[in-house]
């Protein structure tokens, strides 16, 4: 399977020095005849993810301080060879054996993107306690709802993008952090590409502590305004 493709995984990084060898060793685990590599973005995380990173391969895009997701992933675009993009978070949410059914349900479907969803009846999320439950599915029911993307998990960054399409869509978002990931499905549902859902199970970071907080969430909320707005 995927012969002629080559997959690009960007795995944007800061502070994930106990997380990062383990998501590599299981990419290189669940991924063992597919043509890939891996592009580590790390944002000058102080706890030493790079010394990690550099002893493993020469996997690491370092950058001077924390920039964001949006131009983490940009950033990783430009050393990106592979046709074909994955970005998944590092901190062991997004579990590398669900890559080969990304790449499947692509290669069956001809999507441009293939998105992890964790909203439908065999998705689902470990971890989270109630409150963040409800704000996840509160945040991404208040986006279907104003947006309607068809897309059932709008917020989930674990993603399979065709490369061409991933340049064309983040050349027209300007959205920075947790609000990203929501406008690049949107554009993508509004400039017609063709999107595709994978259910998986979304399990809160094993270590360190999450980023999702009450700054967040206005963001969110600003960043939803912005978009129903703007698209």
């Amino acid at each position: 399977m995927g012969e002629k493709n080559k997959y690009s995984i960007i795995i944007p990084t800061y502070n994930e020095r106990l997380n990062i060898a383990l998501i590599i060793y299981l990419v290189f685990k669940h991924l063992s005849d597919v043509d890939f590599e891996i592009i580590v973005v790390d944002d000058g995380s102080p706890d030493g993810t790079q010394d990690i990173v550099k002893q493993l391969q020469k996997l690491l895009r370092p950058r001077p301080r924390k920039l964001g997701l949006g131009t983490a992933y940009i950033h990783g675009l430009k050393h990106a060879s592979g046709n074909f993009v994955v970005i998944m978070d590092a901190d062991l949410s997004h579990h590398p054996k669900y890559l080969p059914r990304f790449i499947k349900k692509q290669m069956e479907t001809g999507a441009n993107i293939v998105t992890g969803t964790r909203y439908v009846s065999s998705g689902g999320v470990h971890g989270w306690n109630l409150m963040r439950k409800l704000t996840s599915r509160g945040a991404n029911v208040l986006a279907q709802t104003l947006l309607w993307p068809g897309v059932s998990d709008l917020t989930g960054s674990f993603r399979l993008y065709q490369k061409s399409a991933l340049e064309d869509i983040i050349s027209s978002c300007v959205s920075k952090g947790y609000v990203f990931q929501m406008e690049m499905i949107v554009r993508a549902s509004r400039k017609g590409y063709r999107i595709e859902e994978v259910p998986i199970t979304f399990v809160d970071r094993v270590f360190g502590s999450s980023k999702l907080g009450g700054s967040e969430i206005v963001e969110y909320l600003k960043g939803l305004l912005y978009l129903l707005v703007t698209t």
